[in-house]
């Protein structure tokens, strides 16, 4: 309980805690911030990982001091992209013995044709549009693995997808972090960012449940 406490803690915090690293361990909070996007869209078990607010934040320092903005999003972008891929060919090569028996209620081939089925039409604004939902971000990637969709296609989408995505949340922090009303409120607007983000999801989800 102590360890969850913690974590929510810093998850809440992410301003104060970061810019104590840096004042810390100095250069190696580029390090801490290329792991933490790594394993956010890289590894399906870590989608709980702060994502858009973490890059808001980081953002945000780099208008203040300690971190260069030009050294701070390509190395973000290449982290978010790594991730994907890896996170893909995960996907790719678990699928297949993932679904091989065909007696489970959950995991049998007629999700799976589904799947595939889906990214070959789908596939390209899923990997884009789902850069900017949490959760999704982290599964997108991977199912495109599963479902076999064409690598080359996956790569193009994947790569716009994720330098939209650190552009727009690091550069709002660069230029939008520092005023005082959002200083003073920094934990509100990273809630914010949260709802907002989240928000696209649940509403589909809703509007697919009340549908039936």
């Amino acid at each position: 309980m102590e360890l969850i406490a913690q974590f929510v803690d810093v998850f809440l915090h992410l301003d104060r805690y970061l810019g104590t690293f840096l004042g810390d361990y100095g250069l190696w909070v580029y390090a801490l911030l290329f792991v933490i996007i790594f394993a956010e869209t890289g590894f399906v078990v870590t989608p709980f990982l702060p994502g858009d607010s973490l890059l808001f934040v980081a953002g945000a320092l780099a208008a203040g001091s300690g971190l260069d903005v030009q050294w701070l999003i390509p190395l973000l972008i290449a982290a978010s992209f790594s991730g994907d891929n890896t996170n893909y060919w995960i996907g790719h090569h678990l699928g297949p013995h993932v679904f091989q028996r065909n007696g489970s209620p959950l995991l049998n081939h007629e999700y799976l044709d589904r799947t595939r089925a889906f990214y070959d039409r789908h596939g390209g604004k899923t990997i884009l549009l789902a850069r900017f939902l949490p959760i999704l971000r982290t599964f997108a990637p991977f199912v495109a693995g599963v479902g076999h969709m064409p690598y080359s296609r996956f790569l193009a989408f994947s790569f716009a997808g994720s330098v939209c995505w650190i552009m727009l949340f690091v550069l709002a922090g660069y230029f939008f972090g520092n005023l005082d009303m959002v200083r003073k409120n920094l934990t509100l607007v990273m809630f914010g960012i949260i709802v907002i983000s989240t928000l696209p999801g649940a509403i589909a989800w809703l509007r697919h449940r009340f549908s039936r």
